[in-house]
């Protein structure tokens, strides 16, 4: 169980009317959806049928120079992925997009989620002579999506009659010979949208602010439960499992996207701006400044000192060369990490009464750490206020919340003991019941890590690292 919170993936496709430079396209794509998976990443290149790929563990820009881009070469689609481990341990197997090649021809798969039934697809599949070459549970998603295509006649007619087996969280994009196919789980979990380049071009991703980064302009948001295909007739959509519920990660908000996103048309910086301002009135307290943990802290930082009419200010510097800490597979990699991740600005906290503004507490050890950073640079005190709630329960849906009994608001009794364990002077989150206002009450939302209450069934779904402890037994 790590200090932090830790996000899923990314995924990111186009679709070009001619063959051009697509790799260079998602290797921009997946750069700005960096955030969302540090621990490896790949693309996929299609090229008249012919599907060339790279995968590798590391960022984005390490992986692929100018030289590894360009042996993938041009193609008219191609589809990439940014990952962190959530089902599925540090396997190379596990890194995306799979490639699966099955009688009726190629097809690469990309996905963002986490599904509850895995362990059961999977068993089902073994028992059936299927072998599988990784420990995630895209793997499962794919074989159930190859069973259909064959007695279907399209894969996205293979994909709708998959998506009612498919249980969880799944925002995917799967690529054959001829066409994208984008989908949406029926709760939408997770963020998928669609944009256009002023030539034509389609671009399916995580999050709006990668499609601006290849010139794409934002079309909408895939709905839940939607399927959208792109090929040479352009853009067709199919709503069979579409439904009227909306259970998004309300996390998505808080700490997860980028704040220059708009996820389900709400705005993530104003989302934050809100969580602050609401901060502001269920946790006032009486200081001389206020500071947010960058970088997810920041928005709702500025939004806790408009409402309060206290000044805002620069607490932290952030190394810019670091990535989120949580990243780092190894614990003492970790802890090395956010030794040198921030550094307090001193004339601005000196001996003065510090509001401390971060997204949220998960064992308490890193936000101790940033207040003992407060303390040495001369803060008189600290006041932390988180924009979430307390972390009570697992998440089953894609971000790694894998043990209760780590977490520090469920082994200590109040606030109050909390905010000794951190060294802070006082501590307050955000009331559960304020999270609607964060997305203006417009939709359901997923709130199970905070109160235990899932959208879905959950009974099946088992540890994180279900698959690798079963090999290792």
């Amino acid at each position: 169980m790590f200090d932090s919170i830790h996000e899923e993936c990314g995924v990111f496709g186009i679709y070009e009317i001619k063959a051009s430079d697509v790799a260079a396209s998602v290797y921009f794509g997946l750069y700005a959806l960096q955030h969302r998976g540090q621990e490896s990443c790949g693309i996929t290149v299609c090229d008249d049928g012919i599907f060339r790929h790279k995968r590798a563990d590391g960022l984005v820009s390490e992986v692929f120079s100018r030289e590894e881009l360009d042996k993938l070469g041009s193609g008219n689609m191609a589809v990439g992925h940014v990952r962190y481990s959530t089902t599925g341990g540090h396997n190379h197997n596990n890194i995306q997009p799979l490639v699966i090649r099955h009688i009726k021809g190629n097809m690469a798969l990309v996905h963002n989620g986490n599904l509850v039934n895995a362990a059961e697809l999977r068993r089902s599949f073994e028992m059936s002579g299927a072998i599988f070459h990784g420990t995630s549970d895209t793997e499962a998603i794919a074989y159930e999506i190859v069973r259909e295509r064959l007695s279907s006649n399209s894969t996205e007619e293979a994909v709708e009659k998959a998506m009612p087996r498919l249980k969880g969280a799944y925002s995917c994009i799967v690529m054959t010979a001829t066409k994208l196919i984008a989908f949406r789980d029926p709760d939408g979990f997770r963020p998928l949208c669609i944009g256009r380049t002023s030539d034509g071009a389609y671009v399916v991703a995580s999050e709006s602010c990668a499609l601006e980064t290849v010139g794409a302009e934002f079309l909408r948001d895939i709905e839940p439960g939607e399927i959208v295909t792109i090929g040479q007739e352009g853009m067709q959509s199919i709503s069979t499992n579409c439904t009227n519920k909306r259970n998004i990660c309300i996390f998505e908000y808080i700490y997860f996207a980028r704040p220059d996103s708009v996820i389900d048309s709400i705005s993530v910086h104003h989302a934050r701006l809100k969580a602050g301002e609401l901060l502001a009135k269920s946790s006032p307290v009486e200081a001389d400044i206020v500071i947010g943990v960058p970088d997810s802290g920041l928005d709702a930082a500025l939004g806790y000192a408009n409402e309060s009419g206290i000044p805002y200010g620069i607490g932290f510097i952030k190394n810019k060369y670091i990535g989120r800490s949580f990243i780092q597979p190894e614990q003492h990699q970790r802890e090395n990490a956010v030794k040198i991740k921030l550094n307090a600005v001193r004339e601005s906290v000196v001996g003065k009464r510090v509001i401390m503004i971060d997204d949220s507490i998960v064992r308490g050890t890193t936000s101790a750490r940033i207040v003992r950073l407060l303390r040495e640079a001369g803060a008189k005190e600290v006041h932390v206020r988180i924009s979430s709630p307390p972390f009570l329960h697992t998440c089953h849906f894609g971000t790694d919340i894998d043990s209760e009994e780590n977490l520090i608001a469920g082994k200590c009794s109040s606030t109050e003991e909390i905010a000794k364990y951190i060294g802070a002077d006082s501590l307050g989150y955000l009331p559960v019941e304020c999270l609607g206002e964060l997305v203006d009450n417009r939709f359901g939302y997923c709130k199970g890590c905070f109160t235990g209450d899932y959208p879905v069934d959950i009974s099946g779904a088992g540890s994180k690292n279900k698959f690798d402890e079963k090999i290792h037994r």
